[in-house]
């Protein structure tokens, strides 16, 4: 669900957080499984925890937005950010605040988690593409015990 709310942010322009988060609440209902499928044949609010959880990992990537990108993009070197396709930058941007600012979360489910996130939503090139980077960028913030 994150991945989802990033991925709408570049649609409002000029909204704040709060509002765009807002309005993906109030307009999208999801089934509290791995994938957060929409819901469109029965009315059931998202769970407080893992919408909670959601709100820290978007809010995360947008107050360290920045430094993010800078790290995607000194990995990232045949790829401009403006160039990637939006559900990628837009995991990439998920995973590598994950990686960098949540040490709890051993690397290798970070990058697990993304690739698998990215089979489903991303591109037949987008596994591979998300691995690369997120490899490169764990080596440089986590040591090999994590």
């Amino acid at each position: 669900m994150a991945l989802k709310v990033l991925y709408s942010l570049a649609d409002h322009e000029g909204g704040t957080l709060d509002h765009v988060l807002g309005d993906f609440w109030k307009n999208f209902q999801f089934r509290n499984d791995v994938l957060g499928e929409a819901v469109v044949d029965e009315v059931s609010p998202q769970q407080p925890e893992v919408r909670h959880f959601a709100e820290q990992l978007v809010c995360g990537v947008a107050e360290n937005l920045e430094r993010i990108d800078r790290e995607i993009s000194s990995y990232s070197t045949n790829w401009a950010l403006d160039r990637m396709a939006r559900v990628d930058l837009a995991l990439l941007r998920l995973a590598a605040f994950e990686l960098i600012y949540c040490p709890d979360v051993p690397h290798n489910v970070v990058i697990n988690e993304a690739i698998e996130i990215g089979k489903r939503f991303g591109t037949e090139e987008t596994p591979s593409f998300i691995n690369g980077v997120l490899d490169h960028l764990s080596q440089q913030h986590r040591t090999t015990t994590s």
